[in-house]
């Protein structure tokens, strides 16, 4: 891994990346964006943090029963599709180690998109569950809307679709001591990892064994 590294973006580096890579095709919501660097100059993973469109979210009231802990969305997280095997742990411990502490940082898999989370599951994140089922509504003008990406066009509503409820998983960062009492004082449940096919930046060929590795020499 000696020819990555990683490193803060400014806007200008990582928006286009998102708005030209990200199966989203938008910006967020962005506190901290990071890039995996190639070879000294060239990205080729942009990640990036940002407050949660649930603003309940953000100071942890949804997350825990009496704690107030800064809480940030993970909310994009893309590479190259040529990038070599097992490089995204790698990245996204990387880019944990870089935010401020103690933090909750909440991400989703969107099963909608043949997502369910491999790179949190082999990266030990806390599954807690699925989020509330939604709606997304299409319009004349081939625009979409739904609640949680935050997306509204006018016009007429020409097809409703019936989304399925997306993986949300957890990671806490912070003294060994923190982690211990937010665990505590979560009010999610803990389940086991969903499983399932994956596609895109989460199909680089995991090998789950070696990106766990990955990610404890980096923490």
């Amino acid at each position: 891994m000696n020819k990555y590294k990683v490193q803060q973006l400014t806007n200008g580096e990582y928006m286009d990346w998102i708005l030209k890579k990200h199966y989203a095709k938008r910006i967020c919501s962005v506190s901290y964006a990071f890039g995996l660097v190639k070879d000294l100059d060239k990205i080729v993973g942009v990640c990036t943090f940002g407050s949660s469109p649930n603003y309940q979210y953000n100071d942890g009231k949804c997350i825990f029963n009496n704690m107030k802990v800064r809480t940030l969305e993970l909310n994009r997280l893309v590479l190259n599709e040529t990038s070599e095997k097992n490089i995204l742990s790698f990245f996204l411990s990387k880019c944990l180690k870089l935010l401020p502490s103690p933090l909750a940082v909440i991400s989703y898999a969107d099963p909608n998109m043949n997502h369910t989370g491999y790179i949190y599951q082999a990266t030990n994140w806390l599954y807690t569950g699925t989020s509330n089922p939604k709606n997304r509504f299409h319009f004349e003008d081939g625009s979409t809307f739904d609640i949680r990406r935050g997306i509204h066009t006018k016009g007429k509503i020409v097809k409703t679709e019936k989304l399925l409820p997306t993986y949300r998983y957890l990671y806490l960062l912070g003294s060994k001591k923190q982690k211990k009492d937010m665990l505590r004082d979560l009010k999610f449940d803990l389940f086991d990892y969903p499983k399932g096919k994956n596609k895109r930046y989460e199909t680089i060929d995991i090998d789950m064994n070696y990106q766990q590795s990955l990610f404890d020499e980096c923490l």
